[in-house]
């Protein structure tokens, strides 16, 4: 069982650290997952009957540790964009307070540069300084005495010592030394820079969950219910939360479907682009399924709602996504043990700074600013967001795209994939076989072969005797009646056909292969040349047989039938071999038929006539030869192969989807999604390393430095501040790429 928690109060890597801790630490959690970026906690619940209300244990938990949380409510992404824009403008507000009084002290110190002695009275930087050090910078020095209060500390500590210091030292300076020497500017330019940096890295922040929030706004919030038992135009508006299975709902032209459904009355272009990525409207007919969200072209719609509005595909996919982003890749998990102790550590170093500049220089001042410097320098706040920001923004555009990335593992296994295997039947194929020939001996004309055949395949749902139905409707035959109809497992269908004058004969549908197994032999007529083995390559076949009295079969039809590849599985192919990745094709079928589509895509390394455990083995092969494979499939009969590849893809057509268990699901069935995948997983795996190598070189160059004497606490605060907010702006930038 999974709780959502809504977390307030953290500033950096450490804060993370801190709540996933406390929450660990309630009975009954097994695991907790905080996420900087979006002010979150996933916390998973073994058992619901702990001791107490396991929810406000949580809630407690959160904040004896120093932080606000709640118990977040199921349209938790509306409930975090209010605050969210509530706490932006506030921000908004104090900085703007905060510039306005700093900006004195700042043009004292940039006319110095330019040799011109104008300063500030102590007098009057002491009034300028001391609201922004104590008004405007009191979220940093709260925040500091809760973390120190519960024995810890986070960057609210870093800043609120070091700005703490140089204002405490510029007015004693002043008040008892009477000197000229002082640092309020320092104190002041450092809060406003740093609380510029949080307001520019919360905007950020905000940006980098755009893609959920256009998939949020496409559920309308008013749906039309029509009264029950009533004609349509007796409807009314309801709020769309509220609807249930059963209910009908008119959708006029032009306005988002409410709730996913099937279509009672009339017709409709439907645009599914911004849940399946599909550009071209869908045609709804009576009977079609309709998703929510999804907008109503020039047609009026009927719709019968199916699916409460929690489990609709819109609300599994948001879910899927926010899941994604919650969910901390390996890396990750070493960043936080880093963060752990990384305050500590500059405290320490500080502490240090100050004692060897003072044995050297004997002048404290000059030694406890350079303290300071290395206080406001150091940034656990890049560290925290390095890695969430850019997997919010990378699993929100896959989605926008019509790729589901089920978690941030995921992405990084996607990222190092490199072979790609993929299933035949219903994958690069389309799935749907269509009969193209039938060819009969002398004796038994097309027409009665086929009303034989369609008889055999009446209520039959497998594909091809879909495709012999599909082509007798289109004849113009009628079946015959069947009776004792046997499936035949692998091989087709057996059964008893009555004819018109009441006279019965039991006749086989099976495949070519099955025929010669059991025995059988084409005649000339059947076998004259036309289909050769290279024809035999192209289509599968099937033989309408007669069963005589002593069980032999004598054949009286040949069926051929083909799968048509799709038509954009030539250019998947060529986009993922331009990516240097290695291309496999498993299939059941002959090695004729596998060979002869992989051939006209470009596939060299192909394994056929597999049963689904070895096609298991085939993959346990490649990944014994360390191989990261992935494994492309319908995701229906490929689960075993699916869950057995390092990353596996399934296709899907957006309304069953978002169940998959797959690591990757396409929204849509469209082949070169794989490929687009694998480039998203690649550039945001790619933008995480470039955050990282960032945040952590920035830290290691930026603490000696200042520790050093080369950067003034101004500088220090300056650097500090943008840190974060570069590492939120590249990862932006994904949304470019």
């Amino acid at each position: 069982m999974k709780k959502q928690l809504s977390i307030s109060g953290m500033t950096c890597a450490s804060c993370v650290a801190h709540v996933e801790g406390a929450l660990l630490r309630v009975p009954g959690v097994n695991q907790a997952v905080v996420n900087l970026a979006t002010e979150s906690a996933e916390v998973s619940v073994v058992d619901d009957n702990v001791p107490g209300n396991i929810e406000a244990e949580l809630v407690r938990a959160v904040v004896a540790a120093g932080y606000g949380a709640q118990l977040a409510k199921e349209d938790i992404f509306d409930q975090e964009n209010e605050r969210f824009a509530l706490e932006l403008a506030a921000e908004r507000g104090e900085l703007m307070g905060s510039i306005l009084l700093s900006t004195p002290l700042v043009l004292s110190m940039l006319v110095s540069l330019f040799n011109i002695n104008w300063m500030l009275p102590n007098w009057i930087a002491f009034l300028v300084a001391t609201p922004v050090q104590f008004y405007y910078g009191r979220r940093f020095l709260k925040g500091a005495w809760r973390q120190l209060s519960h024995g810890s500390a986070n960057m609210d500590v870093l800043v609120s010592l070091g700005t703490l210091a140089a204002f405490c030292l510029s007015t004693y300076q002043w008040l008892v030394l009477g000197g000229h020497e002082t640092y309020f500017e320092a104190s002041a330019v450092v809060i406003t820079l740093v609380s510029l940096g949080k307001y520019l890295e919360h905007r950020a922040r905000r940006q980098a969950s755009e893609a959920i929030r256009s998939l949020q706004s496409l559920r309308p919030e008013m749906s039309r219910l029509i009264d029950p038992g009533r004609p349509v135009r007796f409807n009314r508006l309801i709020p769309t939360q509220y609807l249930m299975p059963g209910d009908r709902i008119l959708v006029p032209a032009g306005e988002r479907i409410g709730s996913d459904g099937l279509v009672d009355e009339g017709q409709s272009e439907v645009d599914e682009s911004l849940i399946t990525g599909e550009s071209n409207p869908v045609l709804k007919r009576q009977g079609d399924q309709v998703i929510a969200g999804t907008l109503n072209g020039l047609g009026r719609l009927v719709i019968t709602v199916t699916t409460p509005i929690g489990e609709s595909v819109l609300a599994k996919i948001i879910s899927r996504v926010i899941d994604a982003q919650a969910n901390k890749p390996p890396i990750q998990r070493l960043v936080d043990r880093v963060s752990q102790v990384f305050v500590p550590v500059v405290l320490v170093i500080a502490l240090i700074t100050f004692i060897l500049n003072f044995w050297y220089s004997k002048t404290w001042d000059l030694s406890l600013i350079r303290a300071v410097s290395v206080l406001v320098i150091a940034c656990p706040c890049a560290l925290g967001l390095a890695t969430p920001v850019s997997i919010m923004v990378g699993t929100g555009l896959a989605a926008q795209k019509g790729i589901l990335i089920r978690d941030a593992s995921a992405l990084e296994e996607t990222h190092r994939i490199e072979r790609v295997v993929f299933d035949k039947t219903g994958t690069l194929t389309e799935g749907a076989p269509q009969l193209v020939d039938v060819t009969v001996v002398p004796s038994l004309s097309k027409a009665r072969a086929l009303a034989i055949s369609a008889g055999l395949q009446t209520g039959v749902t497998h594909p091809l005797s879909q495709a012999v139905l599909h082509y007798a409707d289109k004849e113009g035959v009628v079946a015959l009646p069947c009776k004792e109809s046997i499936v035949l497992a692998g091989s087709g269908i057996e059964g008893v056909i009555v004819d018109k004058d009441g006279l019965t004969e039991r006749y086989r549908l099976i495949s070519l292969y099955r025929f010669k197994e059991w025995g059988g032999s084409l005649p000339e007529e059947l076998n004259d040349g036309s289909y050769s083995e290279h024809t035999h390559a192209i289509y599968t076949q099937s033989v309408l047989a007669l069963v005589t009295n002593d069980n032999q079969l004598t054949a009286l039809a040949l069926f051929l039938f083909t799968d048509p590849i799709r038509p954009e599985a030539r250019d998947a192919i060529l986009q993922l071999l331009s990516q240097s990745l290695s291309i496999s094709m498993l299939s059941g079928d002959h090695h004729q038929s596998a060979w002869h589509v992989a051939k006209q895509l470009g596939i060299t390394d192909v394994k056929a006539e597999l049963t689904p455990e070895l096609k298991l083995n085939a993959l346990k092969e490649w990944q014994q030869h360390q191989h990261i494979v992935a494994m492309v499939g319908d995701g229906i009969n490929d689960a075993p192969a699916l869950a057995q590849a390092n990353v596996g893809i399934a296709m899907g057509s957006g309304t069953d989807v978002a169940n998959s268990a797959a690591s990757v699901t396409l929204l849509r069935p469209d082949l070169r999604l794989v490929a687009e995948a694998i480039r998203l997983s690649r550039v945001t795996w790619r933008t995480i390393q470039q955050n990282l190598f960032w945040a952590f070189f920035y830290n290691v160059i930026g603490i000696p430095l200042a520790a050093m004497g080369y950067l003034s606490p101004v500088l220090a605060g300056f650097a500090m501040a943008f840190s974060s907010v570069t590492v939120v702006t590249n990862a932006l930038l994904l949304r470019r790429k």
